[in-house]
Formats: structure tokens, sequence, C-alpha cells
């Protein structure tokens, strides 16, 4: 897993595959190559949790999965945030903040598509519980958060 959590992160969210909502029920928000291509390249690929601010909206839990993507065999490094809370609506375009705290597993390929929603969804409960810890409660206040749009600040 990473060596320097919690790692930040920001960038516009693109339209990614279309696959988290239609497939699997669960949307997900996607950096765009040129973001993804400017994470540490020593971070392990897999499923991780943490914080996420959309524009200059509340904090809430995210669940985040960095990787290739096995089940649908990607050529490309995907970065995907599910953030645990309901949106009226679509937010491309608007700046996604992300804090991640801690990792959960490395990704892994599934026999079926029910599977891998399964999967997800004890990743999410997962993200909740360690969420709710003091010592990953505390990043949802980080000033990351509340930087100014002109600054970026990447693990300051």
């Amino acid at each position: 897993a990473m060596r320097r959590l919690p790692y930040c992160h920001r960038g516009e969210v693109v339209k990614g595959f279309g696959r988290g909502s239609k497939e699997l029920g669960i949307p997900t928000a996607n950096f765009s190559e040129e973001v993804v291509e400017c994470f540490p390249s020593d971070i392990s690929t897999g499923i991780y949790y943490g914080w996420a601010c959309v524009g200059n909206g509340d904090v809430h839990k995210m669940v985040l999965s960095i990787g290739w993507n096995p089940f649908y065999k990607n050529i490309k490094k995907s970065v995907e945030t599910h953030i645990i809370h309901t949106f009226k609506e679509d937010f491309y375009g608007e700046i996604l903040r992300i804090v991640i705290t801690g990792y959960i597993r490395p990704e892994k390929n599934f026999d079926s598509l029910e599977a891998l929603i399964s999967a997800i969804h004890e990743d999410i409960e997962e993200a909740k519980r360690q969420l709710d810890l003091p010592e990953h409660l505390k990043y949802k206040e980080h000033s990351f958060f509340h930087l100014p749009e002109g600054k970026i600040a990447n693990n300051h």
C-alpha cells in the first residue's frame, strides 16, 4: 500500500466508461488521464478509502479504486472514486478533492459481475467502519478541502 498516507489529490471529474452506475449500480467519479498520471508511481493498485469533496460541497466518505480493473481488462490505469453519498445530479467538470487515508485490499479479478458487486459493497462497509475511527475521522477536517482553487498543494 502507500508509504505516505494521507495522500491528497484533486482534479476535474471527467466522463468515465459509464459502467459504474449502469452495470454496477455504484456510481464512480473518474479523474482524467492527466490527473491519474500525476499520482505517484509507487502507489500500489487496489482499493483505498478516505474523504472526498466535490466543488465547494460537503466532505463525504469515499472508496477509491486505483488500478487496471482486471475484470474489464483496461489498458490504462484508472482512478475511480465512489463517494458514499447520494448526489442528485452528475458533477462532470467539477473539481473533486480526495484525501486517501487507508488501504483495504489489492486489486483482484472476479468470475462474475455479481462477485464484483458484492466485493465493492464489502469494501464500502469496511470504508465506513474505518472512517468512523478517530485516526481517519480527523482527516474529514483536512485543510486541503478548504484551500482556495488557485493553490494546488499535493502532499503538503
